[in-house]
């Protein structure tokens, strides 16, 4: 827990400074690159979105080929790296602490230290989704019927760790485990009454949903907020703009953290070129994805609690910019 602390304070920290463009000391690839596969997210999510955009970006400029491919999300992406299915994957900040640490999700296998960080690139909101003006508070989950993501998954402890600042439980709600697409299906024909979504905003699911039907976030107050963060301090507090889904208002919830992994068996120029790829082309990046413009050198070299891998650290080390190694 004491990791956990360290790792997602330090996230927060960084964001609450705000967001700060790349350094102007660029730096090049490198040669001898290899072939690697970037597990992600659904195809409805921002993971997938956004990795697609960033491995063919590394591809283009870079040594290093990166295919990004879907994926179950972060706890699934985590056992690939273990096992050897993939080189890079996407994972919340909460759960890759609860892999290293070997808790949670990851309790009956025990930790798993296969993996190191490549960089945390961006927050993601914890969206509630409903088409159900009615329901304004979380407190209004109760009785109805909430998709709260895959057991197990991170969407999952997030949905629990949300509901239980409300003094609600899993046997409170009539609850669905639902991939985004699956859950933006069911909203739309009726079949439940919201649904917990963890992605960047805004996200391709609840954007689709948003074209055809008005779209309301559940909002949380700030006494809520606040036992939140005493129980779970891995969330930061952040708002969604109306804009984002053509909301009536604002929507106030929490974040956390999305970052890259990469197996360490992962050879230190693929890492390098992944993030020389990524960072030495912000301004590209944004043109073909938002997200880009959420990026910085200051958040992405931030994250303590688990190590950087080599080829992060000799490259943020190229920046002038020390993080921590194994």
């Amino acid at each position: 827990m004491k990791k956990i602390l360290a790792l997602v304070l330090a996230l927060c920290l960084v964001l609450a400074l705000g967001a700060v463009a790349c350094a102007d000391d660029a730096v090049a690839p490198k040669d001898g690159g290899s072939k690697l596969t970037f597990t992600t997210g659904g195809e409805a999510g921002t993971y997938y979105g956004f990795g697609s955009v960033l491995a063919q970006k590394v591809s283009e400029v870079t040594s290093t080929s990166v295919t990004a491919i879907t994926s179950g999300g972060s706890a699934a992406n985590i056992d690939a790296l273990d096992v050897g299915d993939a080189q890079l994957g996407f994972s919340q900040s909460d759960v890759l602490a609860y892999a290293y640490e070997g808790t949670r999700t990851f309790a009956d296998l025990g930790a798993i230290q296969s993996f190191s960080i490549v960089a945390p690139l961006y927050m993601e909101q914890v969206q509630i989704v409903t088409l159900n003006p009615d329901i304004k508070t979380v407190a209004d989950l109760a009785g109805k019927a909430v998709s709260i993501g895959a057991a197990g998954s991170g969407v999952y402890f997030n949905a629990i760790d949300l509901l239980g600042a409300y003094g609600l439980t899993e046997e409170d709600i009539k609850p669905t485990y639902q991939s985004f697409a699956d859950s933006v299906e069911s909203l739309q024909d009726g079949q439940i009454d919201a649904a917990f979504v963890v992605a960047g905003a805004p996200t391709t699911a609840v954007t689709s949903l948003s074209a055809t039907n008005q779209v309301y976030l559940v909002s949380l107050d700030d006494e809520h907020i606040d036992a939140l963060l005493e129980s779970s301090p891995f969330y930061s507090k952040a708002v969604i703009p109306a804009e984002t889904y053509g909301m009536p208002e604002d929507a106030v919830t929490v974040a956390i953290g999305a970052v890259v992994l990469a197996s360490n068996d992962v050879a230190d120029v693929d890492v390098y070129n992944f993030l020389c790829g990524v960072f030495e082309n912000l301004e590209d990046l944004a043109k073909v994805h938002d997200k880009a413009n959420e990026l910085s050198l200051e958040f992405a070299s931030s994250l303590v609690g688990v190590p950087y891998h080599p080829g992060a650290v000799q490259y943020f080390a190229d920046k002038g910019i020390e993080v921590p190694a194994a």
